[in-house]
């Protein structure tokens, strides 16, 4: 639940006082790169970082050797699987190692217990330590096959998301049903699956920055400025009328900066199709009054009912700030823009809102719309290549990217639904970008085969999801099973997370 910035400033304090009377070692807190960075839209409002406690489990050899380790093998002097070759001391300081790199960036403050925790005592009051200094996020390490027992009362004492790893051979026969199955948690059971531990890692912090984020709808529909908070992340909405963007574009001068962006991004196109000089000005001046209007509003993610604006239509705008991480929804749509804002902190690449349609004949989906960014692979990464031609439905002419899709990459299909906290996350391959014609829709065209989908139309869940380039559907199923969402897949989720 969000609270205003003092009262978040005195849980944190209250927080950090209470582990400070805890035997922890803190991993340190990898800020994300300030929006800043990416955009001038940006307002680089500070946002608190998650909280993660943790231990590993495992009991001392020596206490194994002097029959002390509490297990039901202690009499015997018994290393149980892993055994004594595992050298779990030395996997410990590989995994925490592992754990720097993997949150570099994230906005996460890691405090893992100093040392291993190995009895029945210790549990208890790592137990009642959560309730001291209430974490976001649990995350747990079992490297002794007789100590999973000991993992369930945490399990049912912590109500928040766990990130339980159990490496391949620190069990024996089928790994616990109760690990397996159990709710807001993430089991991972694999050998050096640093993949699925960074999964685990970007839900918390994607659900973290969700919850701080603040979203700005412009619409025509509304007379004066309202307030909202979005249901499951709590994330904040505020809503201006049209107005106060139209206004704001109106008093944007043609200043050499904005002649520059004009020139830059006509540069950098293989070609243009009728578009006129004034296009370009107008695409430029929108992109300043959309930084304007979110500077204003301290908002870190915006959406703009937007088909209506004539030559304010922010297209060229919504493309380059999400290449740069700052989620941009047009037509004022709700579900697209906190996808993207999901997509952006999860991920880490923006993603392209579109409109679907459907090769019937073939079993393909098709992705149209004007806003897609060129950075597909994410901020500081090549651009795809894009032609210049105008939004397709109405005049004038204003300025869109037809940006060209890689055939044969990886893409990931998104959408969460408000208010049903429900998810969609197909993964599939691009065939190519299509031209127009033969084929009609907007500025962008992707055409994407979808993995193992018998018909491609019931995948179908409404206006505007979002395409993103990269293979993240397994990172959206970690984040319904840790967050406790429905989700429509085709890859491999837990059974928690299957629809009804």
């Amino acid at each position: 639940m969000n609270t205003r910035p003092d009262q978040d400033r005195r849980a944190f304090l209250k927080a950090s006082a209470a582990l400070a009377a805890l035997a922890v070692w803190p991993l340190g807190c990898a800020s994300r790169m300030p929006l800043s960075t990416f955009s001038p839209a940006a307002t680089g409002r500070k946002k608190r970082p998650a909280l993660v406690r943790g231990a590993f489990f495992y009991p001392p050899a020596e206490d194994v050797l002097a029959g002390r380790a509490e297990d039901n093998w202690s009499q015997h002097k018994w290393f149980t699987w892993p055994g004594n070759q595992f050298q779990p001391d030395q996997q410990r300081l590989l995994f925490l190692a592992r754990l720097r790199e993997l949150t570099a960036g994230l906005n996460l403050n890691l405090a893992l217990e100093e040392k291993p925790l190995c009895t029945n005592e210790a549990i208890a009051s790592f137990i009642a330590s959560l309730e001291a200094a209430k974490p976001d996020a649990l995350l747990l390490f079992n490297f002794w096959n007789s100590f999973s027992p000991k993992l369930k009362p945490i399990l049912a004492a912590y109500q928040g998301p766990i990130i339980l790893y159990h490496p391949v051979g620190a069990n024996h026969q089928l790994p616990p049903e109760y690990f397996r199955t159990a709710p807001r948690t993430q089991y991972i059971h694999s050998i050096e699956n640093w993949d699925a531990l960074e999964r685990g890692l970007r839900a918390v912090h994607a659900w973290n920055q969700m919850t701080q984020s603040r979203l700005l709808r412009v619409s025509g529909r509304l007379q004066q400025e309202a307030d909202a908070i979005e249901p499951l992340f709590r994330t904040p909405i505020h809503g201006v009328p049209a107005d106060h963007f139209n206004k704001i574009y109106d008093d944007t001068p043609v200043t050499e900066e904005v002649r520059r962006l004009a020139r830059e991004i006509r540069r950098g196109a293989r070609r243009i199709t009728d578009l006129a000089d004034e296009a370009f000005l107008d695409a430029a001046r929108a992109h300043v009054a959309v930084g304007e209007i979110m500077r204003r509003h301290e908002a870190d993610a915006i959406t703009i009912e937007c088909l209506f604006l004539k030559h304010r239509k922010p297209c060229l705008s919504f493309a380059l700030n999400n290449g740069r991480l700052v989620p941009c929804g047009c037509e004022n749509d709700l579900n697209a823009s906190l996808t993207l804002m999901l997509g952006a902190y999860c991920f880490g690449r923006g993603g392209f809102q579109h409109n679907p349609e459907f090769d019937t004949e073939q079993n393909l989906y098709f992705a149209s719309h004007c806003t897609c960014t060129t950075r597909l692979r994410g901020p500081g990464e090549k651009e795809a290549a894009y032609d210049l031609r105008p939004f397709f439905h109405q005049m004038p002419k204003t300025l869109a990217l037809d940006v060209q899709w890689p055939p044969g990459e990886t893409v990931t299909l998104c959408k969460y639904q408000s208010g049903k906290n429900q998810l969609d996350a197909w993964r599939g391959t691009v065939i190519c970008s299509p031209g127009c014609p033969p084929t009609g829709g907007c500025a962008t065209r992707a055409l994407v085969r979808l993995e193992g989908v018998p018909d491609v139309c019931r995948v179908y869940a409404g206006p505007h999801p979002i395409l993103y380039c990269g293979d993240f559907a397994r990172h959206l199923g970690v984040f319904a099973q840790l967050y406790q969402l429905q989700i429509r897949t085709n890859v491999p989720v837990s059974r928690e997370t299957l629809p009804a």
